[in-house]
């Protein structure tokens, strides 16, 4: 992970082993989980997601070709993400039973484990900002509904009004959930998508971080918070390990401690990333009946990007390697 480089003019000792010591950059970004059918998706639709995706990638790539940090690059990537009606979360959250938006969003640099947290909060455009705000402008790492509306306010956050948020297929969703008095996921009952977003990087100075953030479930009632805000289910990132996002069914990635429970078993087991995604994603959610997936990074630069639903929006870049954009598990 070393990157070589020729020197054409004398610089300082410093400065050379700091060059010497640079590593590759890599991002991983998600989308969504869940069950996401072949026979609903036109070409039209799957392009716009592949794009969505894109966009993303190139927001938060643009930052880490430059040297920039792996925190500055998932913010950029998930604010993205949020800034399109596609996906569960900021512009395109969906629904509560009173047809409101409350949102969820979480961040964590795996340098020195400082992490922000927000929950139920409403009228924002970027959770994922004001999260980070929470871990760098407050001394708390998690605040959630009015408490976190009013740290919104004094540090100035970007509010959005009601209608910022209207987006058609969404209401119509919550209809359908209150005709059948359910909660429901991002789609109906034959198509459920977890329409959650999420990004982890590695910079080129080796530092790990995580983020995400979602609308939550359509016709949730108030106060339902999932995994996506809480570090270690739905998020995490230690330089020691790995840095993870999830999407899928939060009550049973909060039971199941889904993102750190990766990161021990490489770190008190010795387990390979790839290794500990897979008991984790593949033996133990599907046992207590969990649906969906996870964006992962260890502190090699290595990307999984395991599932155990019919797909899963995702993308993902290694510095000198070509994009990667996936939503089904071919």
């Amino acid at each position: 992970m070393l990157r070589f480089i020729v020197l054409t003019n004398p610089l300082n000792t410093s400065t050379f082993l700091y060059l010497c010591y640079m590593r590759k950059f890599a991002l991983a970004i998600h989308g969504g989980a869940g069950t996401i059918l072949r026979s609903s998706m036109t070409a039209e639709k799957e392009m716009a997601y592949k794009k969505a995706l894109e966009d993303a990638m190139i927001a938060g790539e643009g930052l880490l070709v430059k040297g920039g940090r792996s925190m500055d690059a998932i913010e950029a990537a998930i604010r993205s993400l949020e800034n399109n009606p596609l996906f569960n979360a900021g512009k395109g959250a969906v629904f509560t039973n009173e047809g409101k938006h409350e949102m969820d969003a979480s961040i964590m640099n795996g340098k020195d484990l400082m992490a922000g947290a927000v929950a139920g909060v409403q009228n924002i455009k970027n959770p994922i900002s004001l999260a980070r705000a929470v871990m760098e402008k407050s001394e708390h790492v998690f605040m959630a509904g009015l408490g976190a509306q009013e740290f919104a306010k004094k540090i100035n956050a970007e509010f959005m009004p009601d209608d910022y948020f209207f987006v058609q297929q969404r209401y119509d969703q919550l209809q359908e959930a209150k005709k059948e008095d359910k909660m429901i996921l991002d789609h109906t009952d034959k198509e459920k998508k977890f329409g959650t977003v999420g990004a982890v990087a590695i910079d080129q100075h080796g530092n790990l971080a995580a983020g995400t953030s979602t609308g939550g479930m359509t016709n949730k009632k108030h106060g339902r918070v999932g995994d996506t805000p809480v570090i270690g289910s739905g998020t995490y990132a230690n330089n020691k390990t790995c840095a993870i996002s999830c999407t899928g069914h939060g009550e049973f990635f909060l039971r199941a401690v889904v993102a750190y429970d990766i990161s021990c078993l490489i770190e008190y087991k010795g387990l390979s990333l790839k290794k500990a995604c897979d008991i984790v994603v593949m033996d133990k959610l599907v046992k207590i009946g969990g649906e969906g997936g996870l964006i992962a990074l260890d502190a090699k630069g290595n990307i999984e990007l395991p599932f155990n639903s019919e797909g899963m929006y995702r993308a993902s870049k290694k510095e000198g390697e070509d994009l990667f954009i996936g939503i089904y598990k071919d």
